[in-house]
């Protein structure tokens, strides 16, 4: 074993000439030359070499370590992965980090099986980022640890649980998503859970009225992130149920908000949105709230918009004069 390293390295092939010719610099005693050398090997690209570089996570200089942690995230190996986990606990923040970065690129599922040992770690650094790793891979293994999970005590950790179960989309998770987006203590998870519950799109009865009563109470938050987001997911669903909710959102304090409860209300296609739509979105001050306006009415169809579509379509703003003009036409059409 190597002074420099905690682990011996990988069987040294003599016919790989590369390797031979970069393994005295890859031993060497100065870490800034085996880190130089490590790039050198990097940049072979060359899937045999993988093991060294996941060696160098071993490294005793964390400048090694930080190299072999970012340069692995072009090789999903399962060498490589399991190298990547094990530096999530690294004793350097730098490297910690950067693992988790490139264990974020993971593609194949078979890598996140790999992974779900990790998540029974007192880490939450090293739980919240194998389940960053894992939201996109959808794998159904990882389902029932994301749950449990969501009930971690470290916020971060519950926060990357939601986006596992968002990604899933089993709505065996919406009691789980319903109870954080309305009353966990962090303002992330609370968003990333209203976000989460746009699965629900296809559920019915009782649990997609727990849904809406979630997100409607999110609309409510003291975070207006949250109740973006709550007026997002409420668009995706479309609940016939939301109408109220999204039109008092259309005087929220936060134009970001009156924006998504606007476009969610075109998506709910409910003629009860036109009056407050004209009232409170086509005559704002803000061009993209008027914007949003004249889509919505545009989608919802009904003809009662016309004549405010028709003085809409002389605004000040080219992009609002523009849209007006569309719905304008889409509901002649429609008429």
């Amino acid at each position: 074993m190597s002074q420099t390293n905690r682990h011996p390295h990988p069987e040294l092939t003599p016919e790989d000439e590369d390797l031979a010719d970069l393994f005295p610099r890859l031993t060497a005693g100065d870490g800034a030359v085996r880190r130089l050398a490590l790039i050198e090997l990097a940049e072979l690209e060359d899937d045999a070499h993988a093991p060294w570089l996941a060696w160098a996570l071993t490294d005793v200089d964390a400048g090694v370590r930080l190299e072999a942690a970012g340069r692995l995230a072009y090789w999903e190996q399962p060498g490589t992965v399991q190298a990547l986990a094990e530096a999530l606990a690294d004793a350097d923040d730098d490297v910690r980090r950067t693992a988790a970065i490139s264990l974020g690129e993971i593609k194949l599922p078979e890598s996140g099986v790999l992974l779900l040992p990790f998540l029974s770690s007192p880490d939450a650094f090293v739980r919240a980022s194998v389940l960053r790793a894992l939201r996109e891979l959808r794998l159904a293994d990882s389902f029932t640890l994301a749950l449990a999970a969501a009930d971690a005590p470290e916020p971060e950790v519950r926060l990357e649980a939601v986006g596992v179960l968002g990604w899933l989309k089993r709505s065996e998770a919406l009691p789980v998503l319903t109870r954080l987006a309305g009353g966990d203590a962090s303002a992330e998870v609370r968003r990333a859970a209203a976000g989460a519950l746009g699965l629900a799109t296809q559920d019915s009865g009782e649990a997609s009225q727990a849904v809406l009563q979630a997100l409607q109470g999110a609309l409510r938050d003291p975070v207006w992130q949250v109740r973006e987001e709550a007026a997002t997911t409420l668009g995706k669903i479309k609940f016939p149920a939301s109408l109220a909710a999204l039109v008092a959102a259309l005087q929220d304090d936060y134009w970001q908000v009156r924006q998504k409860a606007g476009r969610a209300l075109g998506r709910l296609g409910d003629a009860g949105a036109v009056q407050p739509l004209v009232a409170h979105a086509l005559t704002h001050s803000s061009a993209n709230l008027r914007k949003e306006a004249a889509i919505a009415l545009g989608e919802i169809g009904d003809p009662s918009a016309l004549p405010a579509l028709e003085v809409a379509a002389n605004d000040a703003d080219p992009d609002v004069r523009k849209l007006a003009r569309l719905a304008v036409t889409k509901l002649a059409l429609a008429g």
